[in-house]
């Protein structure tokens, strides 16, 4: 059966890149597009608690922005199994977002070895997820294989536009609607297992310092208490900032993908993902 498309939500980008020099103009995407690809989830072992009264989103609603570069969103209803967001996939890289899978992969497969891990690495895992640190991230990730991990990514989480790198985790190229399907898998316990997921979402829920931005500065104060997250953020050597933004709530997550001219700056795209939340909201 062929799937209803989703309506073009790029501005100023082809399907490789964007140009830096292009005047910005308005792009808009409004889509209810049923996902069937994603594979059957497991019973979430460790969900947010609070319900918000009435639905929080409405992503049938049309997004529109006025912005140069790329950007790109999904937004995924884990009640009904609907996503919906901008087409086509295109991808972008994860920088720092890929961190929440480097520990949830590395955490699974000790559970599932049995072995416990020890303060120490906990401690390194902890500071890789709240504070983004990355002096560690490389060690977690060859020990979970390097390319294989992202290619088991892809396995376990049902991914369908994603790809890796052979030693880089911050180079995984994935789509909005493949990010929101991480998150998911994350939420649900299959990335981090159930002896882990509670603690990894937990992590999640505690991040802070320059990587806390995104949908979490505007979703109602009570739900932000229950959102994890994980963004990714860094000026690369194509001369363009990467933004990514992953936020897992009660029975939903949301993907913003971003990359634009470096000149423009980190809060370009940090007022990116805040905008197209806030335009999902159902009130705002």
């Amino acid at each position: 059966m062929r799937r209803p498309l989703a309506v073009l939500a790029l501005v100023l980008v082809t399907a490789t890149g964007c140009s830096a020099n292009a005047a910005p103009k308005a792009a808009s995407s409004r889509v209810p597009a049923a996902d069937t690809s994603q594979s059957p989830a497991a019973e979430p072992s460790a969900a947010p608690s609070t319900a918000p009264s009435g639905p929080l989103f409405t992503p049938t609603q049309p997004v529109t922005m006025n912005v140069k570069g790329f950007w790109s969103w999904a937004y995924y209803d884990h009640k009904t199994d609907q996503m919906y967001g901008s087409t086509p996939y295109t991808t972008s890289d994860t920088a720092s977002m890929a961190k929440a899978w480097v520990a949830a992969d590395w955490l699974r497969r000790q559970a599932e070895s049995g072995k416990q891990p020890g303060s120490t690495a906990l401690n390194e895992l902890s500071r890789m997820i709240r504070d983004s640190e990355t002096e560690n991230t490389f060690k977690y990730h060859v020990q979970n294989g390097n390319l294989a991990s992202i290619k088991r990514m892809i396995s376990l989480c049902g991914l369908t536009e994603t790809k890796g790198t052979q030693n880089s985790w911050s180079l995984t190229q994935m789509s909005a609607r493949d990010v929101a399907r991480l998150a998911r898998c994350i939420g649900d316990g299959r990335a981090a297992g159930p002896k882990w997921t509670g603690w990894l979402l937990n992590e999640m829920r505690g991040v802070r310092g320059p990587g806390r931005f995104g949908p979490i500065e505007v979703l109602p104060a009570d739900v932000q208490k229950t959102t994890a997250i994980k963004n990714g953020w860094l000026a690369r050597d194509d001369g363009q900032w990467h933004i990514a933004c992953m936020a897992l709530g009660d029975g939903w997550s949301l993907a913003i993908m971003a990359h634009y001219p470096s000149s423009l700056g980190k809060d370009y795209g940090v007022k990116t993902c805040r905008e197209v939340t806030k335009q999902l909201l159902t009130q705002h």
